[in-house]
C-alpha cells in the first residue's frame, strides 16, 4: 500500500503505533483495514506514514470510535499496538493537562515517601484502591498523608526527589505541543516539591497539586489548603478552556488513574496511560504498549516534527 495523504472526504483516521522491538508493516496496514471494513466501515483509504515502520494513519469512514478500536483489538494480527480512532479534523489539541504520578514520571510520590519512612506497603494498598476507583481519591489521600505525621520533612523530601525518574516520551510530548502553541499544565493529585521541578524539567507553562503541611521540619499529616484531585483536574481543563476561548474538544488529556477519569472524558482526546483496569474500560482511547510521544501520533504529527531538548 503506497503513503499518500489523508483524502478530505474521509471524515475519520485510524491511528496505529507500534512498539519498536514490534515494528508496523504493510500487512498490519492491509490487515487493519480489512479489520476496519469487515466492522462495517464504508470506506478505507491508503495509510499515511507518520514514522515509516512505527506509526500510521488509516483514514476511514461510516464506523463509530468504540467499533473502530474493537476490530483493531480483535484482529489476531495486530496485536501490541496502540491505536486510537478519531475525526480527522481538529485533532492538532491546543491545550494539555498531564497528570504526573506514573504519567509524566515513573514513581508515586506518596508511595514513594512511606516507603523511605517504613510503612510504604500500607500506603501502597490505599493507593492501588484508589487508583481503581475503589475508594475516592480525596479519602484516601487524607488518609495517607496522616500516617505521615511527625516524621522528618527535608531529608525525606530531597530522598524522593533523587529517586524521580521521567517517562519516555513526556517532555518530546509536552516541548512539541508547547512550539506548535498549545498551553501545557502538569495537574497532579501529588504534591507542588514535586510538580515544581517536574513541569519546569519538561517544559509544561504551569502547574497544580496539593501542599503537604510541614512545620519545624516534620510532617503534620494534613495538607494545607484544598485537595486537588479528580473534581479539580476537570475544573483546571474547563477554566483553561475558558481562558483560551477553546472547546474541550481542543483538548487533550493524559492519565492513569480513576482521579483522572473526568478529564479524560471530558477532553477531544483523553488517553490513558499504562492505566489502572477502570481507566482502561472507560478512557476514549489508550496508550499500553508505547510511549507518551505517541499522543502526538494520535494528533497527526509526524515524526520529523517532534521537538526534542
Amino acid at each position: 500500500m503506497n503513503d499518500s495523504a489523508l483524502s478530505p472526504a474521509l471524515a475519520q483516521v485510524l491511528t496505529l503505533v507500534a512498539p519498536g522491538d514490534r515494528g508496523l508493516t504493510d500487512a498490519d496496514c492491509e490487515a487493519a483495514a480489512a479489520a476496519l471494513s469487515q466492522a462495517g466501515a464504508s470506506r478505507v483509504g491508503a495509510p499515511r506514514w507518520l514514522c515509516e515502520g512505527l506509526a500510521v494513519d488509516l483514514p476511514f469512514e461510516g464506523l463509530e470510535r468504540a467499533a473502530a478500536h474493537a476490530a483493531v483489538d480483535e484482529a489476531a494480527a495486530l496485536v501490541r499496538l496502540d491505536r486510537a480512532a478519531q475525526a480527522a479534523a481538529g485533532r492538532r489539541k491546543r491545550m494539555l493537562i498531564a497528570d504526573m504520578d506514573s504519567t509524566m514520571i515513573e514513581i508515586e510520590t506518596l508511595d514513594t515517601i512511606a516507603s523511605l519512612l517504613g510503612f510504604g506497603e500500607e500506603v501502597a494498598e490505599i493507593t492501588r484502591r484508589s487508583m481503581n476507583g475503589e475508594i475516592g481519591f480525596e479519602e484516601s489521600l487524607v488518609e495517607r498523608v496522616a500516617l505521615l505525621a511527625d516524621h522528618p520533612a527535608d531529608e525525606t523530601l530531597a530522598q524522593v526527589m533523587a529517586r524521580v525518574t521521567y517517562t519516555q516520551g513526556g517532555e518530546t510530548l509536552v516541548r512539541t505541543m508547547a512550539a506548535n502553541g498549545a498551553r501545557c499544565l502538569l495537574v497532579s493529585g501529588g504534591f507542588t516539591f514535586t510538580t515544581e521541578v517536574v513541569h519546569r524539567a519538561l517544559g509544561f507553562h504551569a502547574h497544580k497539586a496539593n501542599v503537604l503541611e510541614v512545620v519545624d521540619g516534620r510532617f503534620t499529616g494534613r495538607v494545607k489548603g484544598s485537595i486537588v484531585g479528580r473534581a479539580t483536574k476537570r475544573e483546571t481543563l474547563e477554566a483553561l478552556a475558558q481562558e483560551m476561548k477553546a472547546d474541550l474538544r481542543e483538548a487533550a488529556t493524559v492519565g492513569d488513574g480513576a482521579n483522572d477519569l473526568d478529564m479524560l472524558q471530558a477532553a477531544g482526546l483523553g488517553v490513558g496511560y499504562r492505566a489502572k483496569p477502570i481507566v482502561r474500560a472507560q478512557a476514549p482511547h489508550r496508550i499500553d504498549h508505547t510511549d507518551l510521544s505517541t499522543l502526538l501520533y494520535y494528533q497527526g504529527y509526524r515524526f520529523e516534527e517532534f521537538v526534542t531538548a
